[in-house]
């Protein structure tokens, strides 16, 4: 590296650095290369998406984070790659074992062959006889046995190996997008909300609010309409809530029927309207069940909110807007609680 881009290295870092500790953002490789490219200014688009989550957030969550390394930093191949390399390596290294045991068991076949036959040419000398050279044959077969048997476990691994890569292969068709997001909504997934609700209150928990949402009735869709439609209600239900979401509010699918979203730097009266707002758009909700040449337009959900408050741990504020959504089951569903604030 030239003197020139190790100076302009070392100043990037010292830009970084002190950017990463005003945003309480964590000393992680992926951060530190993302922050490095971030005060690089090289990526426009880059700077731009990191300056709104910070102005929604005031910090960077670990999942914002890992999705803006993953578009403007990683290697994609190295993203695919990055996961299976602890396999390769172990697959790599039972092979290496089998293929040394098959080349000893060889060797040592191909040395008692060796041997076998010199002694078998005494019987063109007469100085063998019968029985000593049924020894021998003996004993060639003995050793065929053996080489056979260890080639055949060298086959079987061998197999295992192309069962494994091929698997392997088909895992390398599938993108790191899957990691954080639910295959079936689109939206992010129960992992990328427990990292992200997590670094939130460990780096700027300052008026994060959580909304919990549960579709009403759900298992009626499934038993009345079957569970294609049931699957169908959970897209519409998922886009209808990521439409609605703003200012940095991140949709969820939290288990099953139910949603999250997290918001930042809001107030409990603002986080209950969007969700009074999230809740009668449900309403209007309508599709159509094909089989039964039917319109479904009944779709509901019941809505929990809450505000972190001071020393409230993850669970803490998890388990009080889980017992508001079930108060808003409770009283008749397809409601907001609380009630007012």
């Amino acid at each position: 590296m030239s003197r020139d881009l190790l100076q302009t290295a070392a100043l990037n870092l010292k830009k970084a650095v002190p950017l990463m500790l005003k945003h309480q953002i964590p000393t992680t490789p992926i951060n530190y290369a993302l922050w490095y490219t971030y005060v690089g200014e090289q990526n426009p688009a880059l700077n731009a998406q990191l300056d709104t989550v910070i102005a929604h957030y005031n910090t960077c969550p670990p999942v914002s984070s890992e999705l803006l390394f993953r578009q403007y930093v990683a290697d994609p191949l190295e993203l695919d790659v990055r996961d299976m390399r602890l396999n390769l390596e172990a697959m790599a290294t039972e092979l290496s074992q089998s293929i040394r045991d098959t080349n000893l068991d060889a060797a040592d076949f191909q040395s008692c062959i060796n041997n076998n036959f010199a002694k078998l040419n005494g019987v063109e000398e007469g100085t063998l006889s019968v029985e000593q050279v049924l020894d021998l044959v003996r004993n060639l077969v003995k050793e065929a046995d053996n080489i056979r048997s260890s080639t055949e476990f060298f086959t079987t691994q061998l197999q295992k190996a192309q069962t494994e890569i091929d698997a392997l292969k088909q895992k390398l068709e599938k993108t790191e997008k899957d990691v954080l997001y639910d295959a079936l909504t689109g939206c992010l997934n129960r992992r990328a909300f427990d990292t992200d609700i997590a670094g939130m209150l460990a780096q700027a928990p300052a008026g994060t609010c959580l909304i919990l949402v549960d579709i009403d009735h759900f298992k009626a869709f499934n038993d009345n309409y079957g569970h294609q439609l049931g699957d169908q209600v959970l897209r519409v239900v998922a886009k209808r809530l990521q439409e609605a979401c703003r200012d940095g509010s991140k949709l969820y699918r939290f288990g099953g029927e139910e949603f999250a979203i997290l918001v930042p730097k809001s107030q409990l009266r603002i986080t209950r309207q969007l969700a009074e707002a999230m809740r009668r758009g449900l309403e209007k909700l309508s599709i159509k069940d094909r089989r039964k040449d039917e319109r479904i337009d009944n779709i509901t959900a019941s809505f929990g909110v809450s505000q972190w408050q001071e020393r409230q741990s993850v669970i803490q504020l998890i388990e009080n807007t889980d017992k508001l959504l079930y108060e808003a089951k409770r009283l008749g569903r397809n409601r907001v609680m609380p009630i007012n604030n």
